[in-house]
């Protein structure tokens, strides 16, 4: 009896370790099922190419140091890794100095394109940043930003290269010093300077501590109001800059301003007396006194008044009812001037036009007749 139930023990016992080592069959499968796809390693290819895709070889151009004025270039050169034509849609640099050339267009799967850009640095001296923007179907990446970048050195340096000269209207001497700075290991030599402007001259100093030229430029009265320009040129014994150039203005006031500077009438002869007045302005540093104020016409009214004594003056001239300028006849007012520069102010006088009569309609004096009726 006890046998029995010993077997029976046993069977039971080896069903339910079959049952338990099902069930934990099953559970390790469902868990694995459940498990997530682990994500492609960093660095690793992927192989959806879907679409074009561009890859450049590199997307930074680094020239180096070169001299001003050198022309330099350089070519891009990108692939197109996807599996659909690419197209290249516009290339756009940021600077006109770095004009690009006829760039690929249209790139097929696995071929690669080109892009060529030119670098002049004529007016650089330092470092250099500049961009290019290149747009393109690439779903991904539809913009790329290429780089240029160096550093652009000049054998000789002007500072400054524009000059202004500041005159006033009682002194018309000024002068200004640019500095010329030889960067090569060689001696600079300077010929003597050319102006194109008599108005301006040049000379060269070269007694400097540290070897440093200058140019020295001043102006040469008499100067005529308003402004004046020139270029100053230099030839040097360099041949990698053989010629300097400078540009100085200057701005000359006048020494009296007249407002405004011609006085209108209307059409005569005038309906009624009418004044008119004009303002005379001191620009000079010392005081200015007028005189003899006078017109060329019959019975015109002269009122001269200093408004701030030596400085500024308003004249007011009064011309009577039915005056009419004489046909032929220039009239001008005139004032004498204590400036030995500008001894005398003249103001001329003008009359407006009548107005042309526009052409109405026929009267009925003049229309021509009608048909008659019936």
């Amino acid at each position: 009896m006890e046998n029995k139930n010993t077997k029976r023990l046993l069977s039971v016992t080896a069903k339910n370790l079959v049952l338990a080592l099902s069930i934990t069959a099953l559970i390790a499968t469902g868990v694995k099922a459940q498990q997530p796809i682990q994500a492609t390693p960093s660095g690793a290819s992927s192989t959806n190419t879907s679409g074009p895709k561009i890859q450049f070889a590199t997307t930074v151009w680094d020239f180096g140091r070169e001299k001003a004025g050198a022309l330099l270039k350089y070519t891009y050169i990108f692939t197109n890794r996807g599996d659909q034509v690419l197209e290249v849609k516009s290339v756009q640099p940021s600077c006109g100095c770095i004009p690009a050339g006829e760039w690929s267009k249209l790139v097929e799967p696995g071929k690669t394109g080109t892009i060529p850009i030119q670098f002049k640095g004529t007016n650089f001296n330092g470092p250099v940043s500049k961009t290019v923007m290149v747009t393109c179907t690439d779903p991904i990446t539809p913009t790329v930003t290429l780089q240029i970048k160096g550093t652009v050195w000049m054998p000789v340096e002007v500072k400054p290269s524009f000059v202004l000269l500041r005159v006033t209207a009682d002194s018309q001497r000024a002068s200004a010093v640019v500095r010329v700075i030889n960067n090569q290991e060689e001696p600079l030599t300077l010929s003597p300077p050319e102006s194109d402007n008599r108005a301006f001259a040049a000379t060269i100093k070269t007694n400097q501590p540290n070897g440093e030229l200058r140019l020295v430029i001043k102006t040469v009265p008499p100067l005529l109001p308003g402004r004046v320009q020139g270029k100053i040129t230099v030839k040097t014994s360099s041949t990698n800059a053989p010629v300097l150039t400078v540009t100085a203005f200057t701005f000359v006031p006048p020494i009296i301003t007249v407002t405004p500077s011609q006085l209108s009438l209307p059409p005569g002869p005038l309906a009624a007396a009418t004044s008119l007045s004009v303002m005379i302005r001191n620009d000079s540093t010392n005081a200015l006194a007028l005189s003899d104020a006078t017109i060329n016409a019959k019975d015109v009214g002269v009122d001269l008044q200093a408004v701030k004594p030596g400085r500024l003056f308003r004249a007011t001239l009064t011309f009577p009812q039915g005056f009419k300028v004489p046909q032929g006849q220039q009239i001008e007012f005139t004032l004498k001037s204590s400036h030995p520069l500008c001894p005398l102010v003249k103001v001329p006088v003008t009359e407006a036009a009548h107005p042309t009569a526009s052409p109405g309609p026929p009267s009925a004096a003049t229309s021509p007749p009608q048909p008659a009726g019936p």
